[in-house]
């Protein structure tokens, strides 16, 4: 049939709006209802409780709306990388003028092709060992200098920017641009990382990014990447995308923060709680110093007190001299009475002794003189008995007076012997 050009007909004249009413129409008799599989990207949630996205796979994409009455039916949390299959309608958004895929209704349908490499990848380096715990380092309550790998038109730098400046605007921040998105990203972030981590007193790296698909942030799923960071001498904490969103970095990194600003809140303690410690710190020093002096204090009134009344001391040292002076004088009359008494006692008995016989007396002489002859050592000695006598004169009596190697002397009955110890029995 030909067509209105070639009768020299001129085409009709479409209200923009009326066009995509006709569109929808077509397109709802032509197609609809419709069935699509494809790769779920760019997934989000508004606060009505609608669903949108968008289905893609490797020759093209197709933007999809699902409203709050159909996602509530869902029996999964869908996510981005993941295959799915979907039934709606498809139409025409006519104030955007876009091709629209209304979802009915969702099931999985397997991983998708991003997601699948994404498990591949993390499965490996897991079983490195890339993402151990006991590897990961803890961060500088008090870092010196903060460094920051992301992109210069990236909303994440203001956030982090505005955290730091809000929490820490004492400590310097080294920016190292570099690309978040593309083929040539991971690169890009490695070179980055690398550059930071040579700065002299460097204590922490915030790698951050803002949210997107996985296709947007696949570039932190870069296995060159994530062998950078654990090989860091610098502690890194990731900050890449929303809460829900997860890649091979935050793995990696020694702290996973759920956004960029977290990174930036997690990485120092805020100057005003610092300010706080400090004053506690100050209270409690003044707290020690003044109890110290205070104890100080009290000890010097006490050496004051003793010494500022030396006549009490005096007085007590008078009292005691003159109960010994009293104890003393009683002591010798009592001594004086006592030796008159026995005095007088001995002269009586002189007298009585002088009255008795001189035989008597020279009888008593004799058995005295007797006994003492017995008592005299050289009989002891002529028996065939020694006296031992250390160097000093002082009678040894027994083994433990001695020591091997000590002089002694012996005496006998016609001399002297010089002897030397060798044992103890």
């Amino acid at each position: 049939m030909p067509s209105s050009e070639s009768l020299g007909l001129a085409p009709r004249t479409w209200a923009v709006g009326a066009l995509c009413r006709a569109v929808a129409d077509a397109l709802d008799a032509r197609f609809n209802p419709v069935a699509v599989r494809g790769e779920i990207s760019g997934f989000t949630r508004a606060s009505s409780g609608h669903c949108y996205f968008t289905l893609k796979d490797a020759q093209g994409q197709l933007r999809c709306a699902m409203f709050k009455r159909a996602a509530q039916l869902l029996d999964f949390s869908p996510a981005d990388g993941e295959l799915v299959e979907v039934r709606g309608r498809l139409g025409v958004y006519e104030p955007r003028g876009e091709l629209q895929l209304v979802v009915e209704s969702m099931r999985r349908a397997g991983q998708g092709a991003w997601f699948e490499a994404f498990l591949q990848r993390k499965a490996k380096l897991e079983a490195e060992g890339l993402f151990a715990p006991e590897r990961k380092r803890a961060l500088n309550a008090m870092p010196r200098c903060i460094g920051v790998v992301t992109s210069l038109g990236a909303a994440a730098l203001h956030d982090v920017a505005t955290a730091l400046q809000r929490r820490v605007p004492h400590i310097p921040v080294v920016l190292a641009p570099s690309l978040v998105q593309g083929e040539q990203a991971g690169a890009s972030l490695v070179q980055a990382l690398q550059s930071l981590s040579q700065v002299p007193g460097m204590d922490v790296i915030l790698l951050v990014r803002g949210g997107g698909s996985m296709e947007d942030l696949w570039a932190f799923n870069d296995e060159a990447l994530a062998r950078t960071i654990v090989a860091c001498p610098v502690p890194v904490v990731s900050g890449v995308g929303h809460e829900t969103d997860f890649t091979i970095a935050d793995f990696c990194a020694d702290l996973r923060a759920p956004t960029p600003t977290a990174a930036a809140e997690m990485c120092a303690m805020p100057r005003a709680d610092l300010q706080v410690n400090l004053a506690q710190w100050v209270s409690a020093l003044q707290t020690l110093a003044y109890r110290h002096l205070d104890t100080q204090e009290q000890r010097l009134d006490r050496a004051q007190a003793r010494l500022g009344r030396p006549s009490e001391g005096l007085g007590q040292q008078k009292m005691q001299l003159l109960g010994l002076q009293q104890r003393l004088t009683s002591s010798v009359q009592r001594r004086t009475q006592q030796g008159g008494h026995e005095l007088a006692a001995l002269s009586a008995g002189l007298a009585r002794g002088v009255q008795q016989t001189p035989a008597l007396a020279r009888e008593r002489l004799h058995r005295a003189a007797l006994r003492l002859d017995l008592l005299d050592p050289k009989l002891v000695l002529q028996r065939g008995f020694a006296w031992l006598s250390d160097a000093q004169g002082s009678a040894i009596t027994s083994v433990n007076q001695t020591q091997p190697g000590q002089q002694l002397q012996a005496t006998l009955a016609d001399g002297v012997v010089d002897l030397r110890v060798a044992d103890q029995i």
